[in-house]
């Protein structure tokens, strides 16, 4: 077992309602946003508990520097490969919450494109003494692209859904996105650092925002969830339009080019 399996990490955060109206006018969501005591839709948490470092502890992608929390396991590039959420209770604005942070595991593998590294992260958001939301975030670590490697390819998305919903990712999404979760992974709004370090075509598409998009989605055709499940399989693109797919209780965003990008899977 890894040593940093087991570590812990708290923080606090007074769920400030403004933030979550930001968030939902960001999003264009219809209707009201929370205000103070309202539940807050599924995953707006990300909006919240914000770890702002000096730049000193920052990494060249604009995230914490690994070596701290997170173990430096010697891979420079970080993705949010997925997720599972357990939902108890809504969180509601304007009340104080507290997150607290576990690694749950740490491993590493060789991949068909060079060593890989995982570390799972375990977030138990409470309110009032209560548990709100379990969540499970799965965090990959790679090498730098080879630029004379193949692309690997996307898996096919299905055809013949229920319900589709266009969306589409401008850089002022992602940027106010980028700035509402103080995520600054430069991913997704250094458009030079995407093509000449990381070797992206543009600007990518947060995952957790895909997420975000498929658990409201899932939310208004099927009620309050109770648990929600997505991984990545392959990065969107500011430039490009999307499909978001629901059959039943599966979700998925299609890409321009058919590819799938993510897969989720919802319970209510």
């Amino acid at each position: 077992m890894h040593p940093a399996v087991g570590k812990m990490q708290t923080l606090s955060d007074p769920l400030d309602p403004a933030r979550a109206a930001a968030l939902h006018a960001t999003l264009a969501l219809g209707g009201a946003a929370p205000g103070m005591g309202d539940p807050l839709p599924p995953f707006f948490h990300q909006v919240y508990f914000w770890e702002a470092l000096p730049p000193a502890h920052l990494g060249r992608d604009g995230h914490p520097k690994t070596g701290a929390f997170i173990p430096d396991l010697g891979l420079p590039r970080r993705m949010w490969a997925g997720g599972r959420l357990a939902f108890a209770a809504p969180l509601r604005a304007g009340i104080a919450a507290e997150k607290t942070t576990t690694i749950e595991k740490v491993a590493q593998k060789q991949g068909r494109t060079g060593p890989l590294a995982f570390v799972t992260l375990r977030h138990e958001i409470r309110q009032e003494g209560a548990l709100c939301v379990t969540e499970w975030q799965d965090l990959v670590y790679r090498e730098d692209p080879d630029p004379a490697a193949p692309q690997p390819s996307a898996p096919a998305a299905p055809a013949g859904e229920d319900a589709a919903e266009e969306a589409r990712f401008s850089p002022t999404l992602l940027f106010r996105y980028s700035a509402l979760t103080f995520n600054g992974h430069r991913i997704h709004y250094d458009r030079d650092y995407c093509r000449e370090v990381e070797g992206y075509a543009g600007l990518v598409v947060h995952g957790p925002l895909l997420a975000q998009l498929l658990m409201l989605m899932a939310t208004r055709h099927l009620g309050p969830l109770k648990t929600f499940a997505f991984r990545a399989t392959a990065p969107l693109m500011d430039f490009e339009s999307a499909t978001l797919c629901r059959t039943g209780s599966t979700l998925w965003v299609r890409g321009p080019d058919r590819r799938q990008c993510m897969t989720a899977e919802a319970e209510t």
